[in-house]
């Protein structure tokens, strides 16, 4: 498939495409701009060949599929009744938190972060305890396992972004492992985001927390989606392994209402992309990672007041603006080069110097991107 290629998304009711005026070239909102596996839209064709779209439940296929593919992938072994099945992963960490944390308990969370998950807490009156991710000597952000147990000790859960977004960080076995032994000394729950876990680079491996022991995965929720690596964000599907019977009745009792089931046509994709997927997978993974390589050359060579940390998984770019002596990068960015970033803010009060790019696009409108933003910082002829 030509990856290359740039498809006309205005006027599609596009998010990403509709933010904006239709001058911007839209590199925020985690949505890629490559078309969706060949055999999701024929699964989604055949589907409409029948004319009823009731009300639809996950069928056995799919819970088994999905049994499969986590064992396949990452050697864990879960039951099909450990699935539940949601329209998002933030409608389950929002489940989570008003269910299982209880009334006026801390709730974890490492910063920067995916906003939903910085602004979950405060959703159901629970406060939230920072924990600051901080460069080392080789430029990585291991968890601060010390400052984690001190942290613990004034919460009951902890919400976890694995791989990580916006740094695009991937967790190593003894990196999670002392995150898991910490949670479980301390009798907290975890709440472990795992959207990105599909998207890797440098032949790293993914490695979901709760599979790491029967202790951890007993109070463990872990969200995942195809939405991401697959790019069906829209077919608004998701799913939460609990391998815990109690936490799983009480998590899903926390639908109150609010959290619907799963459209049909959702359900379809999401077999058709663990079942049928795995080939366009890898080559958008491979694509990805190239757009990564030139983007990270040329920021290093184009951009001498920015600062990009490699992103070990996503398709999001987390850049330093700080050297630039600009007040409002993301705001600079939109009105000098017409180029929309997310901004750094969402993701921490302290990260107003940061914007995060979304590289899941075509090379050329990577390419236009970056020529758009090395023009505005040009000075004045």
């Amino acid at each position: 498939m030509d990856l290359n290629s740039v498809y006309q998304r205005l006027n599609t009711g596009s998010k990403k495409w509709s933010q904006y005026p239709e001058d911007v070239l839209p590199m925020w909102v985690a949505d890629m701009d490559f078309p969706v596996a060949p055999p999701i839209m024929q699964a989604l064709k055949n589907r409409l060949e029948h004319p009823l779209l009731g009300y639809s439940v996950a069928q056995d296929t799919l819970r088994q599929t999905l049994v499969e593919h986590l064992a396949r992938r990452y050697g864990w072994h879960v039951q099909p009744q450990d699935l539940v099945f949601l329209p998002g992963v933030e409608p389950g960490v929002n489940m989570a938190l008003n269910t299982l944390a209880p009334p006026g308990s801390g709730v974890v969370v490492q910063t920067p972060n995916y906003s939903p998950l910085l602004s979950a807490p405060a959703n159901w009156k629970l406060p939230r305890v920072d924990l600051p991710l901080q460069a080392d000597a080789n430029g990585e952000y291991p968890t601060d396992i010390a400052a984690l147990q001190h942290a613990l000790l004034s919460a009951r859960t902890f919400l976890l972004s694995n791989p990580h977004n916006p740094m695009g960080k991937v967790f190593d076995r003894e990196e999670l492992q002392a995150i898991g032994d910490a949670c479980v000394r301390h009798d907290v729950l975890i709440v472990s985001d795992e959207i990105h876990a599909d998207i890797l680079f440098d032949g790293r491996r993914h490695t979901p927390v709760a599979s790491l022991s029967a202790e951890i995965a007993d109070r463990s929720v872990t969200l995942m989606s195809a939405s991401k690596a697959w790019n069906i964000a829209g077919m608004k599907t998701a799913f939460a392994i609990i391998q815990n019977a109690d936490l799983r009745e009480r998590f899903n009792a926390g639908r109150l209402g609010l959290v619907d089931s799963v459209n049909a046509l959702g359900l379809e994709a999401t077999h058709a992309a663990y079942s049928q997927g795995e080939a366009w997978l890898q080559q958008v993974n491979a694509y990805l990672q190239d757009n990564r390589d030139y983007l990270a050359h040329a920021i290093k060579n184009r951009f001498p007041g920015v600062r990009m940390h490699l992103p070990q998984s996503t398709y999001l770019a987390w850049l330093d603006c700080s050297a630039l002596d600009i007040q409002h990068p993301q705001a600079f960015f939109l009105r000098e080069a017409k180029v929309a970033l997310s901004d750094g803010l969402e993701f921490g009060e302290d990260c107003g110097q940061f914007v995060r790019l979304n590289f899941g696009c075509p090379r050329p409108m990577l390419e236009e991107a970056l020529a758009r933003m090395e023009r505005s910082l040009q000075p004045p002829a």
